[in-house]
């Protein structure tokens, strides 16, 4: 199974902070900007400007909540997240593979 890479996708949850952010958002069933300030070493600012990216991908969507706005993550882009990486992890193992064969045979022809 091949899959295209979202390079805006990839770079989106490159940044620790956002990762963090997902984490939470997932194991609370979602929260707002101030909310996850309160658990994060960045301000509500930048909160609101990590969640604006985080919807710009379409890994959150968003509700609004009186004054707030609910964020929660989008599973169904989770989910082409995930396969996306798996996609990555096994073609880079197997050239991992084909690397660590090569060696072998260099190391093989070399001692003999």
């Amino acid at each position: 199974m091949s899959f295209t890479i979202d390079d805006e996708l990839w770079s989106a949850v490159g940044d620790p902070i956002r990762r963090r952010m997902l984490d939470l958002l997932l194991t609370d069933g979602g929260g707002t900007a101030t909310t996850l300030s309160a658990r994060l070493p960045v301000t509500r600012q930048a909160v609101a400007k990590h969640l604006g990216v985080l919807d710009r991908v379409g890994l959150v969507h968003v509700t609004p909540s009186g004054r707030e706005r609910l964020y929660a993550v989008d599973e169904a882009q989770l989910a082409r997240a995930i396969a996306q990486l798996s996609s990555v992890g096994a073609t880079w193992d197997a050239r991992l593979r084909r690397i660590k064969r090569i060696a072998e045979a260099i190391q093989r022809n070399q001692q003999s």
